[in-house]
C-alpha cells in the first residue's frame, strides 16, 4: 500500500493567497509615483517663487553676490527638478543628473561664501568630492546601461533556465 502511495503522480496544490503581493507592489508604486508629482509641483511653485525674488533683487540698488546665488540656486532647483521628470518617465534615479547637481550645489556654496572666506580644510575637502563626482562621472560613461528596456536579473534567469534546459536534455539523451 505504501509503495502504491509513493509511485502516485504528486500534483503541487495551488492555494489562493489571500496577500496579493502584486496589487500591493501596484498600489505602493502609484502612492511613491504620486509623492513624486506632488514633489514636482511643490519644485516647480517653489522655481517661479525663485525666479521673482531674482527678479526683485535685480532692481537697484543690486548685489551681484546675491543675484549670482539665486542664479546657482535656481540651475539646482531645474537639475532636482530634472531628475524627478527622469524618475517619473523611467522610474530610476539618474546618476550623472545626481552628480551634476551635486556638482552645481558644491561649487555654488563656494561661490556664495568666497573661496578666500572659506577654510583650507574645506576647500581640500571640497575640491576631493568634485574629483571623486568627476570620477564618478567619467566612470557613468563606461558603465554598460541597465535601463533601457533591459533588467539585468530578469536577463541572468533567463540564462540560467536557459543552461538548466540544456542540461536537463543532455541527461535525458543518455
Amino acid at each position: 500500500m505504501m509503495q502504491l502511495l509513493k509511485d502516485l503522480p504528486v500534483k503541487p496544490v495551488k492555494r489562493e493567497s489571500w496577500l496579493n503581493l502584486g496589487r500591493i507592489v501596484q498600489a505602493l508604486e502609484l502612492i511613491q509615483d504620486l509623492i513624486v508629482i506632488s514633489l514636482c509641483i511643490g519644485l516647480f511653485s517653489f522655481m517661479v517663487l525663485q525666479i521673482w525674488t531674482m527678479f526683485l533683487s535685480l532692481i537697484p540698488p543690486i548685489y551681484s553676490h546675491t543675484v549670482t546665488a539665486d542664479i546657482l540656486s535656481l540651475l539646482i532647483l531645474v537639475e532636482l527638478f530634472r531628475l524627478l521628470i527622469i524618475y517619473l518617465q523611467e522610474q530610476r534615479v539618474s546618476i550623472g543628473v545626481a552628480v551634476e547637481v551635486s556638482i552645481v550645489s558644491v561649487l555654488r556654496e563656494m561661490i556664495v561664501r568666497g573661496v578666500l572666506e572659506t577654510t583650507f580644510v574645506q576647500v581640500l575637502a571640497a575640491c576631493a568630492f568634485l574629483l571623486v563626482l568627476g570620477a564618478l562621472m567619467v566612470l557613468r560613461v563606461w558603465l554598460p546601461p541597465t535601463f533601457e528596456g533591459i533588467d539585468p536579473e530578469q536577463e541572468v534567469s533567463k540564462r540560467y533556465k536557459k543552461r538548466l534546459a540544456q542540461e536537463i536534455n543532455s541527461h535525458s539523451n543518455f
